[in-house]
């Protein structure tokens, strides 16, 4: 698919869908991942997350991110939930995992300006695998220092 065509969010949503294998759909004009048995996501602070973008990438994993004004978000593959005590201990250090039902607004554009106010740090690959959430998870706990 050409991008330099895609104009509307159906277009956008079949895109990710063809090119990346993502369950995404269109609603009210944007393009929303569900979250699901399938994909998850993980939503840090932007310091944070530049940290976590560094632990993987030492350790050659590829993450999906995306990049918002004071948050990115790792689109990860949900190998196992975190036990509850675990969500709150992460949710006390600003660390999100959303819910199953819920969904997170991918960009229109692969470029840095867009509409939805979001860009990709790194974008899907082409039939690549998301890493598991629990890999994630762990860099983003390492990534916080001693004082955590």
């Amino acid at each position: 698919m050409n991008v330099e065509k895609l104009r509307t969010a159906d277009d956008w949503a079949a895109y990710y869908r063809h090119e990346f294998g993502l369950p995404v759909t269109e609603r009210g004009g944007f393009v929303m991942l569900p979250i699901t048995s399938r994909a998850c996501v993980v939503h840090l602070p932007t310091e944070r997350a530049k940290a976590v973008r560094g632990l993987l990438d030492a350790r050659e994993i590829r993450v999906p991110m995306l990049a918002r004004q004071i948050r990115w978000s790792f689109l990860a593959y949900p190998d196992r939930r975190p036990d509850p005590e675990v969500v709150e201990m992460l949710q006390r250090i600003d660390i999100d995992i959303p819910g199953v039902g819920s969904a997170v607004m991918l960009p229109t554009g692969l470029g840095r300006w867009n509409r939805e106010g979001c860009n990709w740090v790194v974008p899907p690959e082409r039939d690549g695998l998301l890493p598991p959430l629990s890999t994630v998870i762990n860099a983003a706990l390492l990534a916080g220092g001693a004082a955590e």
